[in-house]
């Protein structure tokens, strides 16, 4: 193992010379999702007082007939799901009492940027793209406090004109929260005679959020992109759709807009992200996932997307167990029902990217690209947010984790050739298999936005 580490150590040197090649990006954009995140760690006393107060027994807190709020103990309810099984989720909330019962009963620490769009535009700008152009569907002053004050992060303003995101304010907007309840590996919650410890540090979204609910799309950004050339696409926002609120066919109605991305020279990468309503996450498979040229997503992602394309078997040997033996069968089924050109799944300790031959970004560079990704994502875990370029590299000294390159080892031998383990890089039925074992940091400050943060550094610091 030490020899191993050491060579994976080796790899990892090239990680200041690959974030220096980002700057050679002209463009990047990200669309739908710009949000205000509401971020709380919370402890499983806390928890625990708070299923005392809500009347929630035993029984109550662990019975789930759907994964969303309606009332305030499904707040309780998903949040306790998340610590005992050490998972994250996303749940919408329908009802503006809950929304006020948060404000009141469970506030805040601290607000950030949310939203995978908002995330990545301020990951990319910090990182050197040339120019970000990130949509917001609402941008007021308190949005736009959340964008990095860099010149070349841009939204657009009230008369539709293009400027730097930090310093417009749409004042007839309404600001959109969602609240981030944090919690720690370790952790124990006590209620009655049981007691149950978090097994790892996760977290619990509860949003409410009409117009990303809606799709709602800002029509300045839309025509702009109609006439403009750009690198890369990170599409994100589908998630919070519902079919009984027409999210089959917002979903549906998205799709000649981005076919025209597409038509203008851009690559475009789906975040699947957690979608709670099956019919809008088969819909987001079949319809999106086969046009985008990549997609991204982690090992609770990688299950759902099993569930809607005829892999329930599958799932429950993931669910069961996961590992990366497992995921990596995961991920290869989808990528046969999408067909997509390249997918990436990240999961604790490793990440793996599958990809066509002929993929527009070499093997090598996507290597480059997730070694980076991983040192930012600890950079990020360590220091809590990533927010100034000192930051982007804290981690780049760290040792690979050993969980990465256990799983490391076991997805080499699922898939026969030892150069997985030694290189990261091998060949699988006709693929190019890239994988890459992470920086782990023990006690993170925050997790908001990592898969995010990973899945587009890993591509847009491979072009």
């Amino acid at each position: 193992m030490r020899e191993l580490k050491k060579l994976w150590n080796e790899k990892y040197k090239g990680v200041e010379h690959t974030l220096q090649q980002m700057q050679n990006v002209k463009t990047a954009v990200t669309a739908f999702n710009t949000n205000i995140d509401a971020v709380l760690k919370i402890s499983g006393k806390r928890l625990a007082e708070l299923a005392h107060q809500c009347s929630l027994d035993w029984k109550q807190l662990n019975h789930i007939e759907k994964n969303s709020i309606e009332e305030i103990p499904d707040v309780v309810k998903g949040a306790f799901r998340c610590f005992s099984k050490g998972i994250a989720e996303e749940w919408l909330i329908s009802d503006l009492r809950v929304f006020d019962w948060l404000m009141q009963n469970i506030g805040y620490d601290r607000l950030q940027m949310g939203g995978q769009g908002g995330i990545v535009a301020n990951a990319l700008a910090v990182c050197g793209v040339q120019k970000v152009l990130n949509h917001c569907n609402s941008l007021p002053e308190k949005q736009a406090k959340l964008f990095l004050p860099l010149d070349n992060l841009l939204s657009f303003d009230e008369e539709g004109n293009l400027a730097p995101a930090w310093k417009i304010n749409r004042s007839k907007d309404i600001p959109l929260m969602h609240w981030i309840i944090e919690f720690d590996k370790g952790d124990v919650f006590e209620l009655e005679d049981y007691k149950i410890s978090c097994p790892k540090a996760n977290r619990f979204i509860a949003t409410y959020d009409p117009m990303n609910s809606n799709l709602v799309r800002d029509e300045h950004f839309v025509d702009y992109m109609d006439r403009a050339k750009t690198d890369v696409v990170i599409l994100s926002g589908y998630h919070a759709l519902t079919a009984e609120k027409n999210g089959v066919f917002l979903v549906e109605n998205s799709l000649p807009v981005i076919k025209k991305w597409q038509q203008n020279g851009a690559l475009l990468h789906l975040e699947i992200a957690s979608t709670q309503d099956k019919i809008v996450r088969k819909t987001i498979v079949d319809k999106v996932a086969t046009l985008a040229d990549s997609i991204g997503l982690n090992e609770r992602e990688t299950i759902d997307v099993l569930e809607v394309i005829g892999e329930e078997s599958l799932a429950e040997i993931c669910e069961s167990k996961i590992n990366s033996r497992n995921l990596f069968e995961a991920i290869m089924k989808i990528k046969e029902k999408v067909k997509t050109k390249r997918i990436q799944m990240h999961m604790f300790g490793l990440y793996v990217t599958v990809q066509d031959k002929d993929f527009k970004v070499s093997a090598q560079r996507n290597l480059e690209g997730m070694c980076l990704a991983a040192t930012v994502a600890a950079s990020k875990a360590a220091c809590g947010h990533i927010n100034c370029r000192e930051n982007l590299l804290w981690a780049k000294n760290m040792d690979v984790s050993e969980i990465g390159l256990r799983e490391l080892r076991l997805l080499s031998e699922y898939i026969q050739n030892e150069k997985l383990l030694t290189d990261g890089i091998a060949e699988y039925n006709g693929y190019d298999v890239i994988a890459v074992p992470t920086i782990l940091v023990e006690k993170p400050k925050t997790l908001v936005g990592m898969g995010d943060t990973i899945s587009s550094i890993s591509l847009v610091g491979a072009l």
